[in-house]
């Protein structure tokens, strides 16, 4: 016999992301959130959020901080939850165990669960003697053959009952995936299922499916882990005489080693990619490229252009593979489409967290006399020559946090010399050329890109060397390195005060202060 189901037919569209705050939010939970966020946002649905916290050993209220700040973060709004409120709360499973025990009470009376006072020795004598023979363990059926007086026997014993639910014999549950297709699943390789433990608190299906029904829930998008869970929800949605909601399993997230994302993982936490410097927008354009393909197979979309192009329909279930150097590669790519002022703007709390320029600074700048001073060892900064400083990078670096030590040779009074640097500046003939060079920039009437290239080329003339000669120990006396942007771009936002005494610093002991 077959058995189908009452399934909803899906309007208005309710879909949700219910996870557990026991840690950090992970990339695989974080990527089915967005499909669910995309499917419900394209069809004028609601997006709900809910915690599964039973387990109370584990679960922080840290954690659902952590989750809500990645949410926004990522820009996925949610129309219901524990901070929002809405219609069908409480919004954590924690505070929502009265209606558990109902629905219990509900399957106890209706003979589709059965107390069961089996110990967990018992249980554990059960699958040793099923691995000794051979075959997969289903639960025996000890307590579920029990009559009125063997129960009673049970409880004299002082033993407290767990809830089991008693799984039809000899029927196939159907389900219709809206990614996999049709996927058949035969009660007899199912084992009776604990639904409620021995002190009262609700197992992960059975409260998932309460919360599911009286949410109204109408579709369940989530990974392919969950793909065996699905019988399971499905008979206690029969068993409760409600409609199912419709399900879609998305394909694991894989390294590109092809082994699974582990949630724990540090690759795996999403907070770690904001503090790395990841733009959101790049984020969430590339995890939503993990299973799906738009139609006209761009790589680069907003968050918006993929809400009107997303489609359960063109979800893959095949694995998806998070390669890191390709979202460092897209991100690079939002980067230099963020206006000069944008890039200063994400870039500044980095700025601001290496202790680079004060933690008073901001965007709409002041009258100078108000503007902080310069944190110690720090040449003071207003937002413009923020602006000015990050732009010279934003060709260069692949994500925010890049920019600190890219960009602190401009902030710093003192700065460290790097070995190659070094070794420039104590090649034969430098110490003149530096020489030359800090007098005829000295002579500059405006500290100007133009005026100090002209200056530059004036050294090159007359001592006769290349620009190279020239350019490369001027650019490892000033920055500490012999790779920066522009020279002369860079000499300008530096400004007067800092380059020529960095080099006159090396013109007067190139051989041990800058060592």
């Amino acid at each position: 016999m077959s058995t189908k189901g009452k399934v909803r037919g899906g309007t208005p569209v309710r879909v949700r992301m219910a996870p557990s705050p026991t840690g950090p939010v992970h990339v695989g939970n974080l990527h089915t959130a967005l499909f669910n966020w995309l499917f419900a946002r394209g069809r004028g649905g609601k997006f709900v959020l809910r915690f599964e916290d039973t387990d109370r050993e584990r679960s922080e209220a840290g954690f659902e901080r952590l989750i809500f700040e990645e949410m926004r973060w990522l820009g996925l709004d949610w129309d219901e939850g524990p901070d929002v409120g809405g219609p069908y709360g409480p919004y954590r499973q924690s505070e929502r165990l009265p209606l558990y025990r109902e629905y219990a009470e509900r399957l106890l009376g209706s003979g589709h669960v059965y107390p069961c006072y089996c110990t967990q020795e018992e249980l554990d004598a059960e699958r040793r003697e099923a691995q000794k023979a051979g075959r997969a363990y289903k639960y025996g059926g000890r307590c579920r053959r029990l009559d009125r007086a063997g129960r009673a026997a049970m409880e004299s014993e002082g033993r407290a009952p767990a809830l089991r639910f008693a799984v039809p014999e000899g029927q196939v549950i159907g389900i219709d995936d809206l990614i996999r297709g049709r996927i058949d699943y035969p009660t007899d390789s199912i084992s009776d299922f604990i639904i409620v433990r021995p002190n009262g608190m609700p197992l992960y299906n059975f409260a998932v499916v309460v919360d599911d029904i009286t949410m109204d829930i109408t579709h369940v998008i989530r990974g392919e882990g969950h793909i065996s869970n699905t019988p399971v929800q499905c008979l206690l949605y029969d068993a409760l005489d409600a409609e199912r909601p419709a399900f879609g399993h998305v394909g694991h997230i894989l390294l590109p080693s092809r082994e699974k994302m582990a949630k724990r993982a540090g690759n795996a936490y999403v907070g770690m990619y904001r503090e790395q410097g990841f733009l959101p927008e790049a984020v969430v354009n590339f995890m939503a490229l993990l299973g799906w393909t738009p139609p006209d197979g761009r790589e680069f979309l907003s968050l918006r252009e993929i809400v009107r192009e997303f489609s359960i329909d063109r979800v893959t279930k095949a694995p998806s593979v998070f390669d890191h150097d390709k979202l460092t590669w897209m991100n690079a790519n939002y980067i230099r489409r963020l206006s000069e002022r944008e890039l200063a703007e994400r870039c500044l709390p980095f700025l601001k967290d290496a202790g680079l320029v004060s933690r008073d600074l901001t965007p709409d700048g002041g009258r100078e006399e108000d503007r902080p001073p310069a944190p110690p060892g720090m040449v003071r900064s207003d937002f413009a020559r923020v602006t000015w400083i990050v732009s010279l990078e934003q060709e260069r670096v692949q994500t925010l946090a890049e920019i600190v030590p890219a960009t602190e040779f401009f902030f710093r009074r003192e700065i460290d010399y790097e070995k190659n640097a070094v070794t420039a500046l104590r090649a034969p003939g430098v110490r003149d050329a530096l020489a030359k060079a800090l007098a005829e920039f000295e002579a500059c009437p405006e500290w100007l890109p133009e005026t100090l290239e002209a200056a530059g080329r004036r050294v090159v003339s007359d001592l006769g060397l290349s620009p190279k000669e020239v350019f490369q120990p001027v650019r490892a006396a000033i920055t500490g390195r012999l790779a920066s942007p522009p020279l002369f771009d860079t000499m300008a936002a530096l400004g007067r005060e800092l380059c020529l005494a960095r080099l006159a610093r090396a013109v007067s002991n190139n051989s041990s202060e800058v060592s």
